[in-house]
């Protein structure tokens, strides 16, 4: 389980609002006689995020909705079909207080070493960490945990009033595993460098195989600042997962934080190895 998201049973809440919209932007794409690509070009996502958004496995960046809007001939039909996308995915009753805290969070860290974290996957990458890991869900429970995770990538907007300052460092190992085969590790190398272009709130950094030094053995870590500045962490195991309060422990995880930051690859450095591993497949 990663990211709090519900395995079997959970409550996933339905994703037809997303599969609607998608939809929607479907018909008036094909309305408009313009292919996937063409579109993506236009409105500067890739053809497989229009994809993704056609087919209710994404939640739209709003800058999606906005450029979708004027590429398809300002309607209003698009703007006020998204405000009535669902905002809460199925989640895990022990992640729903985090869930809460990080739609609110100013800052946020996240360290993971086992998949790519939740807000940084696509469809085809969640599907194929749902499919690794048993019980093996049947198709229903699959698309709604695989739509449940790719909504809260909403939070990702720089829109957000505040926007949100995000840090992610990852580990090498988990793009050098290949989930889900080379195509699937191809499509999300694409998106993270997408995700890095177009956000300038989110800074990602790549922990290098070789770090014979590292401050993350004891594994995943996530913290996060509210608007009141107070700060909250959170550790999630085998399904089960623990918010943490206590400023002695968040004190302790921010410094291994810090640490984390100076052993991994800069951003820059990062984007560069990113590059190069997708130019490679």
């Amino acid at each position: 389980m990663v990211d709090g998201l519900v395995g079997t049973g959970g409550e996933p809440e339905s994703s037809d609002s997303l599969r609607t919209f998608g939809a929607v932007v479907q018909a008036l794409r094909e309305h408009a006689g313009l292919s996937r690509e063409e579109f993506g070009a236009l409105v500067r996502f890739s053809k497989h995020t229009v994809a993704s958004v056609e087919q209710g496995r994404r939640m739209p960046d709003p800058e999606f909705v906005e450029r979708a809007e004027e590429v398809l001939g300002n309607t209003g039909a698009l703007r006020k079909a998204a405000g009535h996308l669902g905002r809460q995915p199925g989640l895990a009753a022990w992640f729903r207080h985090w869930a809460r805290l990080e739609a609110v969070a100013i800052s946020l860290y996240t360290y993971e070493c086992r998949v790519m974290p939740g807000l940084l996957q696509t469809a085809a990458y969640a599907r194929a960490v749902s499919l690794s890991v048993p019980p093996i869900p049947d198709e229903e429970e699959l698309n709604e945990r695989v739509a449940a995770r790719l909504a809260r990538q909403e939070l990702l907007s720089a829109r957000r009033k505040p926007p949100c300052a995000f840090s992610f460092i990852i580990e090498q190992a988990v793009l050098e595993r290949h989930t889900g085969g080379e195509e699937v590790t191809h499509e999300l190398l694409d998106h993270l460098l997408e995700v890095i272009d177009q956000h300038w709130n989110v800074e990602v950094q790549i922990m290098p195989l070789r770090q014979p030094v590292h401050a993350g053995l004891d594994g995943p870590l996530r913290l996060l600042e509210t608007p009141e500045n107070q700060w909250f962490a959170y550790s999630e195991g085998q399904e089960n997962g623990r918010l943490i309060s206590d400023p002695k422990e968040i004190s302790v995880l921010q410094q291994r934080y810090a640490k984390l930051r100076s052993q991994a690859l800069t951003p820059e450095d990062s984007r560069g190895l990113l590059e190069r591993m997708r130019g490679a497949l």
